[in-house]
């Protein structure tokens, strides 16, 4: 398998055999969680596919498998799967095991972070399509669901970013070239503002804050009319 397959299938494994843990019932919930990644999953292949397009990212051959759907590769398509699927299972863990944890001062902390932050970086470097993109689109969606909707779940979702930062920094890591000689994902210069962690550029943090954000909050919205 590819080095990139075999990132995939790390990340899966785990949350596929401890879904049958009876506490969490999380295989019960695969339904709606299907959906809410599908609905997600398939902007934001076109946003990557464009994104490669325009040489804004890419992948390098020889951390990949080859096969590809369009100018993705087939793991970078089963990412938009997996890392949604996984990050979902902590936040059904953390509600069944941590019930009391709703920090609802840390939610609001957060979310004007997030949304101050953004906005700054964003519009800073409005040049930079992926700064822009990611910064300003985590403060909009910010907006939106806890501001102006005020989503109940948002601070359970909350806990689950910071949980998830854990093995994000070490997956993002492992594709951007933290413990390798090549990076499975390439990044212009152009297009970010330059600042890393380790290998991993900040915007990845608001990329998958963009990414997860709007699949729990399909994810709740499906569970409840399941």
């Amino acid at each position: 398998m590819s080095f990139y397959a075999w990132i995939i299938l790390g990340t899966i494994i785990g949350p596929l055999i401890l879904s049958f843990d009876q506490k969490v019932g999380f295989y019960r919930r695969l339904s709606p969680l299907l959906l809410a990644i599908i609905l997600v999953g398939i902007p934001f292949l076109l946003w990557d596919a464009y994104f490669v397009d325009l040489k804004i990212w890419g992948f390098a051959e020889g951390n990949i498998w080859g096969i590809h759907l369009g100018n993705l590769p087939i793991e970078e398509c089963l990412f938009f799967i997996v890392v949604p699927f996984a990050c979902i299972f902590i936040h059904e863990v953390l509600k069944a095991y941590f019930p009391e944890i709703r920090n609802s001062r840390m939610a609001h902390i957060f979310a004007f972070t997030v949304t101050f932050s953004g906005f700054l970086f964003g519009l800073s470097n409005i040049n930079n399509a992926y700064t822009s993109t990611v910064c300003i689109g985590s403060a909009v969606l910010t907006i939106g669901f806890y501001f102006v909707n005020r989503s109940t779940w948002y601070p359970s979702f909350v806990l689950t970013f910071l949980v998830a930062l854990i093995p994000f920094l070490v997956i993002n890591g492992l594709l951007t070239g933290a413990f390798t000689a090549l990076p499975v994902v390439w990044y212009s210069e152009e297009h970010i503002m330059g600042a890393r962690i380790l290998t991993i550029p900040v915007e990845d943090l608001y990329y998958n804050y963009c990414l997860l954000l709007p699949v729990v909050a399909l994810y709740e919205k499906f569970k409840k009319a399941q």
